[in-house]
């Protein structure tokens, strides 16, 4: 069978590999009875579960029958909701009218790419970065350029940057903040300044902000939809995954310019005629005040998590070059680590840990090409007692 272009430059999805290597590493040392199970501290997903009122919703949607398709924007009610908790969390103006419902923000970014890119088009994007919204940009017949960034930049791009890639192909900017794989927002400041460059060349600024609830610091934490002019040429990416955790459920939501809601309209009719009905109703819940006080109160777990295990990685020899100031991930560097255990990079490290830790981790090599092969990506979504056991792990074996 012949197969596409597009299909053929299609990169594997590194993560997913280690996780299979994972989980059949762990059903061998379930069968064998072991006392020491593996710990999986390799996907970002949220270990907490939707909340009683939201899984109350769900129930009651499908009892009630409120499950047939609806509008391919997604619900008003939801699309309200989702605009006062701008106003609210934020202190954001973001018209219900601009908030387009998805089918996760997997889709909320696919919407946007087919939107705006053309063959050809390049989307300037930070390395390391997300290697998912690489494939986006590829589907839609563009490319994506990616720029080094260090420490020193917390592995966010800079407006200088940005202005000296700025070439005739380039149609926009692509960034993550807070990002994954490194857990660090980009400053307000410099927000403003890529923002304006874009600006001045007709370009457009896409956002992925679905871990923007999930952020610790008050310097960080802010939606780019603050920025002045934003309503123009700003498409702001968000999820119910992870803050609000629901990951299998699939929503998520987009904020668009007034003059791209009925071009992402018509797509989203054809590509998924519209999210799931039963998932949109249960989200609804995600607003009420019990919900947002657990949703708070996890947050704070996710705080202390990582407030633990940041320096338990550093005193193991995995040292954190940047405190993350959002999501649930730390970005070290394996250098050392390595070294003690004589592998090359952090893809062989990580099933050296699998084999002799029975720790799942994510080597760096599918975020980009800067500095990842000495780099690692271990997710906090795990239990305070899995990061204790993990970090004790770590110690002996780099011991």
């Amino acid at each position: 069978m012949r197969l596409s272009g597009r299909a053929g430059r299609a990169t594997p999805f590194y993560v997913m590999e280690v996780a299979k290597a994972a989980a059949a590493r762990a059903a061998e040392l379930a069968r064998a009875g072991s006392d020491k199970p593996m710990i999986f501290l390799n996907v970002g997903e949220p270990d907490f579960t939707a909340p009683p009122l939201v899984q109350e919703a769900a129930a009651r949607a499908v009892r009630d029958g409120v499950t047939q398709y609806t509008p391919a924007l997604g619900i008003m009610p939801l699309r309200e909701h989702i605009s006062r908790w701008y106003a609210e969390r934020f202190g954001v103006d973001v018209p219900a009218r601009r908030i387009v419902i998805t089918a996760g923000a997997s889709a909320a970014l696919q919407l946007a790419c087919l939107a705006l890119i053309d063959a050809g088009d390049e989307i300037l994007m930070p390395d390391p970065s997300y290697p998912c919204n690489r494939q986006f940009v590829s589907a839609a017949e563009g490319r994506a350029v990616l720029l080094p960034t260090t420490a020193a930049d917390r592995y966010q791009l800079s407006a200088d940057q940005v202005e000296a890639a700025w070439g005739p192909d380039t149609r926009g900017v692509l960034l993550a903040s807070p990002s994954n794989p490194t857990g660090t927002s980009i400053a307000p400041q410099e927000l403003r300044r890529i923002h304006e460059v874009v600006r001045e060349r007709g370009g457009v600024l896409l956002l992925d902000e679905i871990y923007l609830g999930l952020s610790y610091d008050e310097a960080f934490g802010q939606s780019a939809l603050a920025l002045p002019g934003a309503q123009d040429d700003i498409v702001s990416i968000n999820s119910f995954s992870k803050y609000f955790h629901m990951t299998g459920w699939r929503l998520g939501w987009m904020v668009v310019p007034d003059a791209l809601v009925p071009v992402i309209d018509q797509l989203a009719a054809h590509l998924f005629i519209c999210p799931s009905t039963v998932a949109q109703h249960a989200a609804l819940a995600c607003f009420e005040p019990d919900s947002i006080a657990e949703y708070e109160r996890r947050r704070g777990a996710f705080k202390a998590r990582r407030d633990f295990f940041v320096p338990a990685l550093a005193a193991a020899g995995l040292p954190v070059p940047v405190m993350p100031d959002g999501a649930f991930y730390a970005w070290a560097d394996c250098s050392e680590a390595c070294r003690r255990l004589g592998v090359a990079d952090s893809w062989e490290l990580s099933f050296t840990l699998m084999e002799q830790a029975n720790l799942a981790v994510t080597p760096g090599r599918d975020f980009g090409d800067a500095g990842t092969a000495q780099r690692i990506r271990f997710s906090t979504a795990n239990s305070m007692a899995q990061l204790q056991e993990a970090a004790a792990r770590l110690a002996a074996l780099l011991a």
